[in-house]
């Protein structure tokens, strides 16, 4: 069995780059690159942290289609276990495409598809029971298991006496706060982006937001924050606030895709390690630094021993508070 279970969105990334302009009427543009990568809070994040050497099964749905094939296969091939995936009927693989901007920032056009079939029956429990770390990577982009479904599988976790981390997509909705808040107790590191946390909650300062999830039930907050680094926070037995600000190292921007993802393997690698908070947010950053490099949420990271080097080298960003 696999220590680390990657459950939630699964998603078939089509990207191109540099793309500055959509073409008029049927003209075309010529561009440099053009790949297809498996992403997604839980894909891409499980990519990844078999990159760097977890032990990791992925679980989730995708369609029968070509796409699908090409999440299984490419999984297989980095040696991801993906008994935990389930093939939907009459539902295309999520898919997403993305045109890279020269600057490595890249709005989205996406398909829900097989993610919005995933469902409860679907979960391989003996799976969680068996592992070490579940990640949830996807709230908000599972209609059939956001809310009371989510909540259920992560207490499950709790109970079997796993380390519980949740990544998650945020949407413009009414209900957004709704939909987290329940899963916040049995979260041990919640790990959206800061803008994220900030539309979840309506808050805007760093610290506020931070109390705020932890307020909820998070043991930690872990929140990325672009070339501002990352924040690693939680509450003293005395019910003071303790923050680590981690830097972002500084590197060629090709496209930001899959950043927070890596930063999640990173993380969850670094913990499963022994290592502290610290020095789990430093692989994590590493890992996301170097997937800025390349096209695609798979890009930039070869191996453990790779990013560990990158992490002792690279150099810092300066922050500001």
């Amino acid at each position: 069995m696999a220590d680390v279970v990657s459950l939630g969105i699964h998603i078939l990334d089509v990207l191109g780059r540099p793309v500055t302009r959509i073409p008029e009427g049927q003209h075309v543009d010529l561009i440099d690159e053009i790949r297809l990568t498996v992403a997604g809070t839980a894909a891409g994040t499980t990519v990844d942290l078999a990159k760097l050497g977890a032990s990791v099964l992925a679980m989730g749905a995708i369609g029968e289609d070509a796409a699908g094939n090409f999440i299984v296969d490419t999984m297989n091939r980095y040696g991801v276990d993906t008994s935990g995936l389930r093939r939907k009927s009459g539902v295309q693989t999520s898919a997403t495409m993305l045109p890279i901007r020269p600057d490595g920032s890249r709005p989205a056009l996406h398909v829900l598809g097989a993610n919005a079939a995933l469902t409860l029956d679907d979960i391989d429990w003996d799976a969680i029971r068996a592992a070490k770390h579940l990640h949830f990577g996807g709230t908000c982009l599972m209609p059939k298991l956001d809310g009371a479904p989510t909540v259920e599988i992560l207490k499950f976790a709790k109970e079997q006496g796993l380390s519980v981390s949740l990544d998650l997509i945020a949407i413009e909705r009414p209900d957004l706060l709704e939909i987290v808040a329940p899963a916040l107790p049995y979260v041990d590191y919640f790990m959206p982006g800061l803008d994220e946390a900030r539309m979840i909650c309506g808050l805007q300062d760093r610290d506020e937001v931070i109390r705020f999830f932890l307020d909820k039930g998070a043991r930690h907050t872990v929140f990325k924050m672009g070339a501002e680094g990352s924040s690693i926070a939680w509450q003293t037995l005395g019910g003071g606030l303790e923050e680590i600000r981690i830097p972002a190292f500084q590197t060629t921007v090709v496209d930001s895709t899959g950043c927070g993802d890596a930063y999640c393997s990173g993380f969850i690698v670094g913990l499963l390690s022994g290592w502290d908070l610290e020095r789990a947010g430093r692989l994590g950053t590493a890992a996301a630094a170097l997937v800025i490099t390349g096209l695609g949420s798979d890009a930039g990271i070869i191996d453990l021993a790779q990013t560990i080097r990158f992490m002792e080298t690279a150099t810092p960003l300066p922050m500001t508070e």
